[in-house]
């Protein structure tokens, strides 16, 4: 196995593939769901609802994992987990909003985004950002 470099995990952290997001219950059972994410600052950025589940055991336990991988290397990568504990932001602060619209228009295209679903979203109070800062990360 080859060692990856900076520039190709930025690489394959573009790419608009879906990541598993695991959270665990305040009974220790394991909720892995996918997400769009978006690789920005060091740290991986999740759109998701107030009333997820996800949300909901990420305000009782910080801690979760994200893996994103493919079948066939892109830009030399196969796949990447980060694991460290998340924050959570309310979407209603400006540069929170414009993240998540940066989430949106890497899955969607700057002509989806502007689809009434995305807007939707966008508009709705439910919408937050969960901000996963890695403390480790491992590549293939």
């Amino acid at each position: 196995m080859s060692v990856l470099d900076q520039t190709q995990i930025e690489a394959f952290l573009a790419e608009p593939n879906l990541a598993r997001l695991a959270t665990v219950s305040t009974k220790g059972q394991p909720h892995v769901v996918p997400v769009w994410f978006l690789w920005e600052d060091g740290a991986v950025w999740i759109s998701a609802y107030r009333s997820t589940v996800k949300v909901q055991q990420l305000l009782s336990d910080k801690k979760c994992a994200l893996v994103v991988d493919v079948k066939k290397p892109e830009h030399g990568v196969t796949g990447i987990l980060f694991e460290g504990e998340a924050e959570l932001f309310a979407a209603n602060k400006p540069q929170v909003r414009k993240r998540i619209e940066r989430i949106y228009l890497k899955y969607l295209g700057p002509e989806g985004i502007q689809d009434k679903d995305p807007q939707d979203w966008l508009a709705s109070p439910e919408n937050m950002l969960i901000k996963l800062t890695p403390k480790h990360t491992a590549s293939w």
